[in-house]
């Protein structure tokens, strides 16, 4: 059993994580100009999602593709961070890490697009 110490450290240090979690995504959000316009088209996808009626499968793809889009170009900006810390000239190999990162939130993000348009299409020409 853990003595009432240990849990009391263990919640703390728990806390402390989720915190610095938020600390990070706010941060994202309010300094990073792809994290503003990433929040954007998220905020109006929801929208058209209610609007459309989307059903709870629906819903879960969409937030499944948001949600993986999002924390996608998180992870590129902190490469970014540290890249720019480890090698603050121009590298070549830095410059292949940088474009491969982005290639991947690209890549996520195409993808999820042709996914939002699959469920979207077909509910937009109903109400036509």
């Amino acid at each position: 059993m853990i003595e009432n110490n240990q849990a009391t450290i263990y919640r703390q240090t728990l806390n402390r994580t989720f915190i610095n979690a938020f600390n990070g995504i706010q941060y994202f959000f309010r300094t990073e100009r792809n994290g503003k316009i990433q929040a954007s088209v998220a905020i109006f996808v929801i929208l058209a999602g209610f609007y459309v009626k989307l059903s709870a499968f629906e819903w879960i793809i969409t937030l499944l593709c948001i949600g993986a889009v999002l924390s996608l170009e998180m992870l590129n900006t902190s490469l970014e961070y540290l890249c720019n810390i480890v090698h603050g000239e121009y590298h070549p190999v830095i410059k292949i890490i940088k474009d491969v990162a982005a290639g991947a939130v690209l890549a996520v993000s195409i993808i999820s697009s042709v996914i939002g348009l699959i469920i979207f299409i077909p509910k937009l020409l109903l109400l036509i």
